[in-house]
């Protein structure tokens, strides 16, 4: 069985007759739209004549002037004849006695000298006791001996009645003299002066030897001071 459409539900068949009517319609719409014309109100305003207006002021115009252009004065020339002669004339005095110029003598810078360079001579080492002790040469009999035939027993020390025993340091030196007495003990009344005075003129001795060379030698002696 065939399905069979409406006659009356077909809107195909309008569908050509709806689309003119509707631009038809559109159309018009346009073009009023384009022809229509609107007018705008335009307030009013009323100016009274009493109305008072500030007063216009007109300023002048400042004309600048240009100053006076200052007037260059050009100076007189004035003309000296060629043919003036200057009859005057300066005299040279050619005798000048011309004095001899003195040369001042050349400053002679001092030269620094050099001072003298101090050799300091090392003190040799004194011995107390050496491998060969310092003696008088004939013994030391004979050294008392030699005191007791030199020393005068001094006359404050006699008038006091002081006796006593001097001792004194010396030492020998490497050629047997005696040097640097020092009295270890005192007496008094010129008893010391007087051991150092023949001590000092005794003859020399033989040097101390440390292994076999002659050294300086520290040594001491009493001196007896006796009255009779």
């Amino acid at each position: 069985m065939e399905t069979k459409k409406n006659a009356q539900a077909d809107l195909h068949k309008k569908k050509g007759l709806f689309f003119s009517i509707g631009l038809v319609v559109t159309c018009l719409f346009v073009i009023s739209a384009f022809e229509w014309k609107s007018y705008t109100e335009i307030a009013k305003v009323d100016i009274k004549n009493d109305e008072v207006f500030e007063e216009m002021i007109d300023i002048p115009i400042t004309e600048f002037k240009e100053p006076p252009k200052p007037v260059i004065q050009q100076p007189e020339v004035v003309e000296v004849p060629d043919e003036e002669e200057i009859d005057d004339e300066i005299e040279v005095n050619m005798d000048v006695e011309i004095k001899d110029i003195v040369t001042p003598a050349p400053v002679v810078k001092p030269k620094k000298r050099t001072p003298p360079k101090i050799i300091e001579e090392k003190e040799e080492k004194i011995f107390l006791i050496s491998e060969t002790q310092a003696m008088p040469k004939d013994g030391i009999a004979a050294f008392y001996k030699y005191i007791g035939q030199n020393l005068n027993y001094p006359s404050q020390a006699r008038r006091m009645s002081i006796e006593g025993t001097v001792v004194l340091q010396f030492v020998v030196e490497k050629d047997g003299s005696l040097t640097d007495f020092k009295v270890l003990k005192s007496v008094g009344g010129g008893c010391d002066e007087e051991a150092v005075r023949v001590l000092k003129k005794s003859p020399k001795w033989s040097p101390g030897k440390q292994r076999g060379k002659a050294v300086r030698v520290r040594r001491s002696i009493p001196i007896r001071f006796t009255l009779r």
